[in-house]
């Protein structure tokens, strides 16, 4: 298509402010951008939406004028919803380099004209999509007519008999899509299946669409990664922990060319989705990020306060009274070290608290999120819960989030994204009512996420109750040293299994856990209580200790945690 199609498409609000000779260029896609320098994401031929975000001086417009002249983009278009007017050193450049430039009305969406190019420019390729969403202009539009990605979803459906579904990387359901008679809703296990197939398939380079077999049915899995955070990756392990996906139930593997063109073609329009969610999360992430600075610093509680005041609104509208506030850090890591994890564990918390088991019935307002340096701090807002009756501790408690919930959906997907060079740690702090406790919940967050961080596995989470415990402190005994205590203590009794098979160390687990009760320690292990005095006998003799002695068997304790 051309640019002057577009130009004379009412609907679309483009303003020619220059380049009237160049209007018969051709346009081949559409890339919507604020970065300073997005010519690693150019091939040539689109049309450029930015909303200005860029341009903090005069001087900015000349240099990225020039960067798109030269990755050969067919024209420029430029919201006026942040400033009243283009600014005119953006239009002179654009004149100096031959550049097209639109204003586009405030009152009309990027969204908007990033659907009519890509239905202009794969109508030829996919003939029935554009058919489709032609006669449903609604995809993507705010207000009551809207419906956002499950209009055409649901055309899919109703047109080309295919049931669709649009997920997050942890299987949380976005958007879907039903047949007469059947429900939109997949099974959670199914979900959290497919996401683990998207996952793994996504860290190896496999070009979708991915086959996979869940409760005995078969789906296509699309990638949906044409958002403005997949094209600004450097690496794959940057987006695979946030973008979305498309499932549909069919077999891709024997469908036409046409058929897979309608398919990515509808991949895109959901991208566009995605983007306009993400710039919604934009004021809680600011307000997060507000909070958490005041925190840090030392700022005083009063201040604080009035943040926190200014923020319950926006991430509880609606709410009567004051609400608690939880303090949730997460960490990304890498094994080889390249990739920074802060963003990545910003868009995996907002994820993971988003989900209903989490968050609750409206979970977009409920998320606020920031990233600073390697870590993801999120402040959730709890509703203070019913007051008890008198003398009840916990009257006027607020319900929190407890760390295993967050995890208990996503752990098998998230672990197959992370692989097994990645790992994911999470800490959660107690629920507090005030200002004055945040730093505090803060600090006891970052606490828990590093006992989590001690743990094995890929991802891992501990919460505030167990700051109470020998778990705080273990975590933080230097490797050497563990070693050599649990050595001191264990190795006789390994070397005597190894050698006689003689169980003594399962005995002294058995032992410890009921609490040095023969007769429940021997009921435990199905044997008669002399054959159990025999082997703790055993253990004392190879040890030189006496599991009699509270301290003695403290050690012992502390030796199979740490082991």
């Amino acid at each position: 298509m051309r640019l002057r199609a577009l130009l004379e498409t009412e609907a679309l609000g483009l303003r020619l402010l220059g380049g009237e000779d160049e209007l018969d260029r051709t346009v081949r896609g559409v890339m919507t951008t604020d970065l300073r320098d997005p010519s690693r994401y150019l091939s040539g031929g689109e049309l450029v939406l930015t909303g200005l975000a860029w341009r903090r001086e005069p001087e900015d417009s000349e240099r990225f004028v020039r960067i798109l002249t030269g990755a050969g983009v067919a024209g420029l278009a430029a919201g006026e919803a942040e400033m009243a007017s283009i600014p005119d050193d953006l239009i002179r450049a654009c004149a100096r380099h031959r550049l097209p430039l639109f204003s586009v009305n405030e009152n009309v969406s990027f969204a908007s004209i990033t659907e009519h190019v890509v239905r202009q420019v794969s109508s030829e390729r996919a003939g029935d999509l554009a058919a489709v969403v032609d006669r449903h202009r609604r995809l993507m539009t705010s207000g009551p007519a809207g419906g956002g990605p499950e209009v055409v979803l649901d055309l899919l459906g109703s047109d080309l008999d295919l049931r669709a579904w649009v997920l997050s990387p942890t299987g949380r359901p976005i958007a879907g899509s039903s047949l007469a008679g059947a429900g939109p809703e997949l099974p959670a296990a199914v979900s959290a299946t497919l996401a683990g197939e998207h996952l793994a398939a996504a860290r190896t380079g496999r070009r979708g669409p991915h086959r996979v077999t869940a409760g005995g049915d078969t789906y296509s899995l699309f990638p949906i990664s044409h958002s403005g955070r997949a094209l600004a990756a450097r690496d794959v392990r940057e987006t695979v922990l946030s973008d979305w996906f498309l499932a549909v139930e069919a077999d891709a593997g024997d469908w036409s060319p046409e058929r897979l063109d309608l398919l990515d073609g509808v991949t895109q329009l959901i991208a566009v989705e995605r983007d306009r969610r993400d710039a919604a999360r934009t004021v809680r992430r600011r307000l997060a990020q507000e909070v958490l600075e005041l925190v840090q610093t030392g700022a005083a509680p009063a201040e604080i306060a009035a943040r926190l005041r200014v923020a319950a609104p926006v991430l509880l509208p609606g709410l009567g009274t004051a609400p608690h506030w939880q303090v949730v850090v997460a960490r990304v890591e890498w094994e080889d070290g390249e990739i920074p994890g802060g963003q990545v564990a910003q868009a995996l918390l907002e994820e993971m608290l988003a989900a209903p088991e989490t968050s609750g019935p409206e979970p977009s307002d409920r998320i606020a999120v920031a990233h600073m340096g390697d870590e993801a701090v999120a402040l959730v807002p709890l509703p203070a819960g019913p007051a008890g009756a008198e003398g009840d501790e916990t009257a006027g408690q607020a319900p929190g989030l407890h760390a295993d919930r967050i995890l208990a959906a996503v752990r098998e997907p998230l672990s197959r994204g992370l692989d097994d060079d990645g790992r994911l740690t999470l800490g959660v702090s107690a629920a507090v009512h005030s200002a004055e406790g945040l730093r505090g919940a803060l600090e006891e967050a970052r606490h828990a996420r590093r006992v989590a961080a001690a743990r094995p596995g890929r991802v891992c989470a501990a919460g505030h109750q167990e700051l109470a415990s020998h778990v705080l402190l273990l975590p933080f005994v230097p490797d050497d040293v563990r070693r050599a205590f649990t050595a001191r203590l264990l190795d006789p009794l390994r070397d005597y299994d190894r050698r006689h098979r003689a169980e003594l160390i399962p005995t002294l687990e058995a032992f410890l856990d009921c609490d040095g009760s023969w007769t429940r320690c021997a009921t435990r292990l199905h044997l008669h209580v002399n054959t159990l005095r025999y082997r703790v006998g055993r253990i004392e003799q190879l040890t030189g200790r006496d599991l009699s002695r509270l301290e003695d068997k403290l050690d012992f304790f502390l030796a199979l945690r740490m082991s």
